[in-house]
């Protein structure tokens, strides 16, 4: 079994997704977590382009990676310029690298409608580019652009300019599916017999994922002479995006038996995705495949039932190889199961069969009919088992509080609100202004608790949702109000519900400030 090698695009093709703009810093931390968790080449982005990509280069040149080999990205010369004198294959070869990456037109469609040249005029560029690389000294990865396209169209013509890539010494061919558009058994077959046709040992796949296809267009074609797969952390990309690595990573050490990274370094996996999502600014979904936080996540009572007798029952590999974590979620649909399963989660033993159990139960219900969603407020729910076991303690006292919005001559929107709390025997009566009227709350309540409790300043909201429960309401109906705050540390979620909405944004504050201070304590595990 061959060893498959992993390239990471994201820093130049996953830089196109729309909503990315890395800066020089973030791509230079990016491939420096890549080059830590071990993949095998780092695409860093195409030089010729912009100035970002060339300090990016220059900077690897004085700091080189440990593991990881850097590669930049090109075309083939155009059509105007000799090889020797193209300002794009020059700047390849001035990022110092020993591996550089260029792409050819393999489609006749774009050859005469794109390029608008002669197809003669197309293998000519091929030649010469591939010919200046290695002359050059450099080991050339060779992109055979809409390689499938191509050859559904003229695969004479197609397998032309692939040879001519070849013959001139690079060192792989990759197929691309660069529209994306492409099925697996296509993908299979067309790959077979170009490989048996050009006489390649070994060949890599870069494929989009416009039909949601790229992770399994990727990996069909492992060991039947793929040798190479190029992508992007989290799938990131143009239109649809490219073949997720996290995905193929995952799938090809954990089911298809190759040896990928270290065991010790596959346990990073979850955190290597993570960590791209926030240098991207990107919200990673829930049921992400191997490290969403919602992968391990179990929610139907007949499921978490069989999971806590054995995992096996429900999940296809253990989230530890990954560095996820299982996940029960608290629900209506979820039986008392879950709730043994939450309290043991914070070392609290609470019996299935006990009364105890069955009044959880029903209250969970009863909020849940309410309107309250626990699955996305885990922080609330955590809250609800301490108050059930009575070890919850009442930081404050709310005596009374009052929210008003004024808007002036100049259009400008004031919010303001007063608040007066009992802490600590102390009446403490604050006021505050804020963008909104719950961020004026939000900044009174601070105020009046900062002088008690001064870790409140160490939290701070990331996300506050607004949903209506029920639409034929219009105005007067129920809304539901999720918050997600932070601190150095963690983060957590509290919910509040109330047709009105400063009613619901107060409950959703004073959980998560409540849940601050317990947990500060220790009180909260």
């Amino acid at each position: 079994m061959k060893k498959v090698a992993i390239y990471d695009t994201s820093l130049r093709d996953g830089s196109q997704t729309e909503g990315i703009s890395y800066s020089l810093k973030d791509k230079i931390n990016i491939a420096q977590r890549l080059d830590d968790f071990g993949v095998n080449f780092i695409e860093g982005g195409w030089p010729f382009s912009n100035s970002k990509d060339t300090e990016f280069f220059a900077h690897f040149k004085k700091h080189p990676l440990k593991i990881s080999k850097l590669v930049p990205f090109g075309s083939t010369a155009h059509p105007v310029n000799p090889a020797s004198k193209d300002k794009n294959l020059l700047s390849l070869i001035a990022a110092g690298t020993e591996y550089v990456t260029i792409f050819g037109k393999t489609w006749n469609l774009h050859v005469t409608e794109v390029l608008k040249i002669k197809l003669e005029d197309n293998l000519k560029m091929i030649r010469d580019s591939v010919e200046f690389l290695k002359k050059e000294g450099k080991k050339v990865f060779y992109d055979a652009e809409h390689f499938f396209d191509g050859y559904k169209a003229n695969p004479e013509y197609a397998l032309k300019t692939v040879s001519t890539a070849k013959e001139l010494g690079a060192d792989l061919i990759i197929f691309c599916d660069t529209n994306g558009g492409t099925l697996p058994w296509e993908i299979e077959r067309i790959s077979q017999e170009a490989m048996k046709k050009l006489s390649l040992e070994g060949f890599g796949m870069h494929c989009h994922n416009d039909l949601g296809l790229g992770v399994a267009n990727s990996l069909v074609c492992v060991d039947k002479g793929c040798v190479h797969i190029q992508g992007t952390i989290n799938g990131y990309g143009e239109r649809c995006g490219n073949a997720d690595l996290v995905s193929i990573m995952g799938t090809l050490q954990l089911k298809m038996g190759h040896q990928i990274v270290s065991s010790a370094k596959m346990k990073e996996l979850t955190k290597l995705s993570h960590f791209v999502s926030e240098v991207s600014n990107m919200a990673q979904r829930p049921g992400y495949p191997f490290t969403g936080r919602s992968a391990f996540a179990h929610k139907g009572g007949i499921h978490i039932d069989a999971v806590i007798k054995n995992p096996l029952a429900y999940e296809h590999i253990d989230p530890e190889v990954v560095g996820n974590n299982r996940k029960f979620v608290v629900s209506e649909l979820a039986g008392k199961s879950t709730l043994v399963a939450k309290a043991k989660e914070l070392e609290f033993d609470l019996d299935k069969k006990s009364d105890q159990a069955k009044e959880m139960h029903k209250l969970l219900q009863r909020l849940e009919k309410e309107g309250y969603q626990f699955e996305a407020a885990e922080g609330s729910f955590k809250l609800l088992l301490y108050k059930n076991f009575k070890q919850h303690k009442t930081f404050f006292d709310l005596l009374g509080f009052k929210v008003s919005v004024e808007k002036r001559q100049d259009n400008q929107l004031i919010s303001e609100a007063t608040i007066k709390l009992e802490i600590k025997g102390n009446i403490e009566h604050t006021a505050s202004e804020g963008d909104g009227p719950v961020n004026a709350l939000d900044n009174a309540l601070r105020k009046a608790l900062s002088k008690f409790y001064p870790a409140i300043s160490k939290m701070h909201l990331t996300d506050f949702k607004v949903r209506v429960l029920d639409e034929k309401s219009g105005t007067a109906a129920k809304v539901r109000v999720l918050i997600q705050s932070q601190d150095e540390k963690d983060s957590w979620s509290t919910i509040g519900v109330s047709e009105n909405v400063i009613e619901a944004s107060w409950q959703a504050l004073t959980d998560s400030v409540e849940y601050k201070l317990l947990k500060d304590r220790n009180w909260i595990r």
